[in-house]
């Protein structure tokens, strides 16, 4: 039976795979998952220990890539040495590596670099930050695609790859949002210790290439929200450089405010309940323009962190005018919206593991080249 590796560096790429490696599994795959990036980190809640409750430790393998100010170039350096070791000593069939982090195109790196074929999740899409760059190269690293939609699928022919290795499979986490297995929103309640009857969900990452303008877009953020007078849960950003500025603000004026509940991490099918119960998220977190669509539930989409990514009648996008944020947050966060399905219906774990499962895609060629006439 194949070897699969898999890597894992945040709580919400391990949302996209983890249903993919329970199907694996299930199915007698060899399967090992490296495990490194936020992780391992306490500031964000040891999200490590939420991947054990879910698959045995024997099948996981730690590294803390951890490089000082979080910089995207040490991290990706690190990483490689680190799975560089991992695929030695496992010499897995294939890799398979999800989205735009930099753990990721470090994996794929170190894998292409090994000779190992890799397919990649949810290649061929747009952002407009620095995720981008790095989506499109981990692309172009990959002899595999298993893409969200049509769409996707032909910007990646679009950039030479090869059609026949581009698989259009929807979004993996889409089968978790769509399962009828997610806690209660009671349930989610007791488990974080909140007791709002409404809320909004405050998810807000640093937008890497305006890293000077961060504190103050903070600030104008912040202070919208305390003076629309509604409740927010608040979850930490990633660990991208500038997320201390971000975590410090919160801490500033939330800290007393008993309308705010921050929280350092939340597990994926928690924060699945809690968004399908959201009066809005606000941010500008992939989920903001990925996930809330699916559940019919409004965002406000702050920025050009997640310019480009997604289009829907539930994504107001805002700069961080405190009058801009308060008016549309007034005006939108009671509304629900016609439920999108562009990224999936809720079985994409089981395509993957059909084409997986397929002699003839494991024969494809580890030499690439430019499928442009």
């Amino acid at each position: 039976m194949k070897k699969i590796a898999f890597l894992t560096g945040t709580r919400a790429d391990f949302g996209k795979i983890k249903e993919v490696i329970k199907l694996l599994l299930k199915k007698k795959f060899h399967v090992k998952i490296f495990v490194t990036g936020m992780h391992l980190d306490k500031k964000f809640g040891y999200t490590y220990n939420e991947i054990k409750k879910s698959f045995s430790e024997k099948i996981l393998f730690k590294f803390n890539n951890y490089v000082k100010n979080n910089e995207l170039d040490l991290t990706i350096s690190k990483t490689i040495v680190g799975f560089s070791k991992f695929l030695k000593k496992n010499s897995p069939d294939l890799v398979i590596i999800h989205g735009d982090r930099s753990e990721a195109l470090a994996g794929a790196i170190s894998a292409s670099f090994n000779k190992l074929l890799v397919a990649h999740i949810e290649g061929g899409e747009l952002s407009g930050n620095i995720d981008e760059h790095i989506r499109h190269s981990i692309s172009k690293l990959s002899h595999i695609h298993f893409v969200s939609n049509s769409i996707a699928k032909k910007r990646l022919i679009k950039m030479g790859e090869i059609n026949s290795k581009i698989f259009t499979c929807g979004s993996p986490d889409i089968d978790i949002m769509l399962s009828n297995n997610l806690p209660t929103i009671s349930e989610a309640k007791k488990r974080y210790n909140i007791n709002f009857s409404s809320f909004l969900i405050l998810l807000y990452h640093p937008e890497t290439q305006n890293i000077k303008k961060i504190e103050q877009d903070t600030k104008n953020l912040v202070k919208a929200l305390i003076n629309t007078k509604k409740k927010f849960i608040v979850i930490y950003p990633n660990n991208d450089f500038g997320y201390k500025e971000i975590i410090n603000t919160y801490k500033k004026y939330f800290k007393k405010n008993i309308n705010f509940k921050i929280i350092s991490s939340i597990r994926f099918e928690y924060f699945l309940t809690f968004l399908k119960n959201a009066k809005m998220i606000v941010g500008n977190s992939s989920a903001g323009v990925r996930e809330a669509p699916i559940y019919g539930i409004p965002s406000l989409n702050l920025g050009k962190r997640q310019m480009n990514r997604a289009k829907s009648d539930s994504i107001f996008n805002s700069k961080f005018s405190q009058k801009e944020i308060i008016l549309n947050i007034n005006n939108n966060s009671s509304k629900r919206f016609r439920i999108s399905k562009i990224f999936g219906k809720g079985d994409s774990a089981i395509k993957i593991i059909k084409i997986l499962q397929n002699d003839k895609v494991w024969k494809t060629s580890k030499q690439k080249y430019l499928n442009i006439i």
